[in-house]
């Protein structure tokens, strides 16, 4: 059986970015739950931001968020970092003009204070908006390309030094959405730490409704989900879940649609992903970013991914490594 999180993003993003819901009184509420961990957005927007390393800077103040979750009985399954370009937090990486530097700087920073709260799994995405790439010419998408390994390579290798997998997350809003450019990308980073993070509505409006695509032809993937999971065997090591309507939230990225009442067949995609055998943890987090009630959801979908689990968390075995490039 697997452990189940929650990202905490779906309390302080989106509706709820104005009035983030309290850490506190999120990690009381997953505990009363039966929640086993959470995913920490760790977001500096707002006062009230769950921990980052702006609000939570000195030991003590992290030994009271460890103190916290050991209470509840809760462990961290991963962080989501503040690693996005929004207005007074200028960063880039894929038409970065300085090598990727103050992304790395930024970025070694969170890793510490990723250590230091002994969290394992490191997400990270490619920041800019596919959009940015509509008119570039091959060779500019090359050089992007070219510019997002030298650094992701150079984060995960410093990441290893302590302990701690990095984690992509692919997803119509960010640049590098084909899925023959994802797998490249992992392909040419080819660090053990490194990875994707298969999360199922993105998977399916990346693989199957080729949302918002850009830096070359449109692609999509037979097998829609599962011939994803399929295709990036050996590279995924994250997992989160929620479904897909094949909508976009706010034309920008995947709408996280209640389960069951998507499109994604999750049965056979949870056992593929058992089988594969890369996942060197045993969680599973739900992703509920931007529901606008976002506790009844919480309950909902515990309830729902619990009953998957019941069927598909078992352990199936390993499939061999299969990926897209052949």
């Amino acid at each position: 059986m697997k452990r189940i999180s929650i990202g905490t993003w779906a309390y302080t993003i989106g509706p709820y970015q104005n009035n983030p819901v309290p850490f506190e009184t999120v990690v009381k509420k997953l505990r009363d739950l039966e929640f086993d961990g959470l995913e920490l957005g760790a977001f500096n927007f707002h006062k009230d931001a769950h921990p980052n390393p702006v609000n939570c800077a000195t030991p003590a103040e992290m030994e009271k968020v460890k103190g916290l979750m050991k209470d509840a009985g809760l462990e961290f399954s991963g962080i989501a970092a503040d690693l996005w370009n929004y207005p007074g937090h200028e960063m880039h990486l894929v038409d970065a003009v300085d090598g990727g530097k103050a992304y790395l700087e930024e970025y070694r920073k969170l890793l510490k204070f990723t250590h230091q709260m002994d969290i394992k799994v490191f997400r990270v995405d490619t920041v800019q908006d596919p959009d940015i790439m509509k008119d570039w010419k091959p060779a500019q998408v090359d050089e992007a390309r070219k510019l997002v390994v030298k650094v992701w390579k150079q984060c995960a290798r410093e990441a290893a030094r302590v302990g701690i997998d990095v984690s992509w997350e692919f997803e119509p809003g960010f640049c590098f959405n084909r899925p023959s450019d994802i797998i490249r990308i992992v392909d040419e980073i080819n660090e053990p730490n490194f990875g994707v993070m298969f999360d199922t509505c993105h998977a399916y409006m990346v693989g199957v409704v080729a949302s918002r695509q850009t830096g070359g032809p449109r692609e999509t993937v037979e097998g829609g989900v599962l011939g994803f999971a399929k295709r990036l065997r050996g590279t995924i090591n994250h997992i989160q879940l929620i479904d897909s309507d094949g909508t976009l939230h706010d034309n920008h990225t995947s709408t996280h649609t209640p389960f069951g009442e998507g499109k994604v067949d999750f049965g056979p995609v949870l056992i593929e992903l058992d089988q594969q055998g890369s996942v060197k943890h045993d969680w599973w987090t739900i992703d509920l970013c931007f529901w606008p009630d976002a506790w009844p959801g919480t309950e909902k979908a515990k309830k729902a991914v619990d009953e998957l689990n019941k069927k598909y968390g078992g352990g199936k075995g390993k499939a061999s490594k299969k990926n897209w490039l052949g």
